[in-house]
């Protein structure tokens, strides 16, 4: 397989330079990349694991630092996975890889009921054995192909199904304490990557070999997420700047913020208190549309 061709158009270049702008300001924003860093870039074949490893080797060979890749796919034995597809890709970029083969689909297969879905156990199965690969290479960091939406499609799914507020943090430190997860494209939307694959022509492989039915529930989300972008463009970009400034004091978590100690830090309020700075308290706890609304109170 010969190397995809770099295209020329202007749309292009400007679309590769926005996703390695990304990119690269989510690995500095979370210091997921340092000097000397064996990465372990995930690839599945999708249009995200292939967008997520062209723009690592960019910035690899312009970064100013040294670190290293290595290329990872798991071979699950799905029925009619093309095994000769990614090899060939990797042979001809000239990337370091490992297929590594495990049957997780027979498992899958023997555990789940006919006509559910088998992405939940197939993604838990292939973490376990992508997080051996990592420990046998002596990598430093796993990158994972997980992308903005991604990270806020999670957050309604586990507020929706699971009652957490809680999504995919760009780095992470697994449970064992043993390995470190990067998600280097959390600032790139799935459209911009999906364009970014069709531009490079990329060797897909379909995440529909195993015949599961869809998970319905982040499809789900997934359109809700699509409809609001139509009806208001950017509300999905302010969903995820959510993400990154969070108030504890403003939700209801007593293990995230010490709800009993307020007591002693209140001030007791004198009659000569300015009600135009207690408005301007009350109206810091809302936002800009209510604002004006809560000012007019102590007016």
């Amino acid at each position: 397989m010969a190397a995809p061709q770099q295209p020329t158009s202007t749309s292009f270049k400007k679309l590769q330079r926005f996703l390695r702008s990304r990119m690269g300001q989510a690995i500095a924003d979370y210091a997921m990349i340092g000097e000397g860093d064996r990465v372990m870039v995930c690839v599945s074949g999708g249009k995200d694991s292939h967008t997520l490893l062209d723009i690592l080797r960019h910035l690899q060979r312009s970064a100013p630092i040294h670190f290293d890749l290595l290329a990872v796919n798991l071979d699950q034995k799905q029925p009619g996975f093309p095994a000769h597809v990614l090899p060939e890709y990797f042979e001809a970029i000239g990337v370091p890889y490992r297929i590594v083969e495990q049957d997780t689909y027979s498992t899958v297969k023997r555990v789940i009921p006919e006509g559910k879905t088998m992405c939940g156990l197939c993604s838990r199965l292939r973490r376990g054995v992508l997080y051996r690969v990592a420990a046998e290479e002596g990598v430093t960091k796993i990158a994972l192909g997980h992308h903005r939406d991604d990270l806020i499609e999670t957050l309604f799914l586990n507020m929706f199904h699971g009652g957490r507020l809680k999504a995919m943090p760009p780095k992470l430190l697994t449970d064992d304490r043993r390995h470190i997860v990067i998600r280097p494209l959390a600032y790139c939307p799935e459209a911009d990557i999906a364009r970014y694959a069709r531009y490079r022509e990329f060797p897909i492989i379909p995440c529909t070999l195993c015949g599961s039915q869809a998970n319905l529930q982040r499809a789900q989300i997934k359109e809700m997420l699509q409809t609001w972008e139509k009806q208001w463009p950017g509300r999905t970009e302010t969903l995820f700047r959510s993400l990154q400034n969070v108030a504890p004091s403003q939700l209801a978590d007593p293990a995230l913020f010490d709800f009993g100690g307020l007591e002693s830090a209140r001030i007791t309020p004198t009659p000569d208190d300015d009600l135009d700075a207690i408005a301007t308290d009350l109206e810091a706890e809302f936002d800009p549309v209510f604002g004006s609304a809560v000012a007019s109170l102590g007016a």
